[in-house]
């Protein structure tokens, strides 16, 4: 993204810019919580000179470009989240059929069997609800505020149900031998990225004042 002109949000243009770009060059890798298998660096763009013909879209659409970019960005998150968040209700499920407390299965204990009732609700929600916005978006239709609807409900989602897998395991889950800890990990920077979930809340609430 580069600013083009001085015509505030329209002022900006976006750029495809070459990897081997003389002056461009990234910072060491960050040190992360989770997201192991991405890597994640910040870009310096040090004098670099970029060709016209680079430009994506037309001049001044790079803002809405990037917009656009986001609202897709969100669903592709929601749909992660969920698959996270099923991943660890089906390790947890299999481990408290498996684990015998008090001669039965862990499963069958009131306690367990809620919150597995409630993991299983969370998941089915989230689903549910990033599946609508993504036919609006195979419809043509607009989909910003359902998208971000999408991406608030799963990754939350996603947080409670990965903690309560690790709570589930009891300290077989605190362990890196199950992956219940690392679930929990890479569910807390789905509601940090593409807009904090604080974000999204804004933006919804700025599209239903607009109904």
């Amino acid at each position: 993204m580069v600013r083009t002109s001085d015509n505030g949000g329209r002022g900006i243009s976006c750029f495809l810019i070459p990897s081997d770009s003389e002056g461009l060059s990234a910072d060491p890798a960050e040190r992360k919580m989770g997201l192991m298998g991405s890597v994640t660096a910040t870009m310096r763009f040090d004098g670099v000179r970029v060709a016209r013909e680079r430009m994506l879209g037309s001049e001044g659409q790079g803002l809405k470009i990037a917009l656009a970019g986001l609202d897709a960005g969100r669903l592709g998150i929601a749909a992660v989240a969920t698959g996270l968040a099923q991943g660890a209700l089906d390790l947890a499920l299999s481990y408290a059929k498996e684990r015998i407390v008090f001669g039965q299965p862990v499963a069958d204990h009131q306690g367990v069997a809620f919150m597995l009732a409630d993991m299983e609700a969370a998941v089915s929600s989230a689903r549910a609800t990033y599946l609508e916005a993504a036919r609006r978006k195979d419809a043509g239709l607009s989909y910003a505020r359902q998208a971000a609807v999408a991406k608030l409900i799963a990754t939350d989602n996603a947080m409670r149900v990965t903690t309560d897998a690790v709570q589930i395991l009891g300290g077989a889950g605190y362990t890196k031998d199950f992956p219940a800890e690392r679930y929990m990990r890479e569910a807390k920077v789905m509601q940090i990225f593409e807009g904090t979930n604080q974000i999204q809340r804004l933006i919804i609430s700025r599209d239903l004042s607009r109904r």
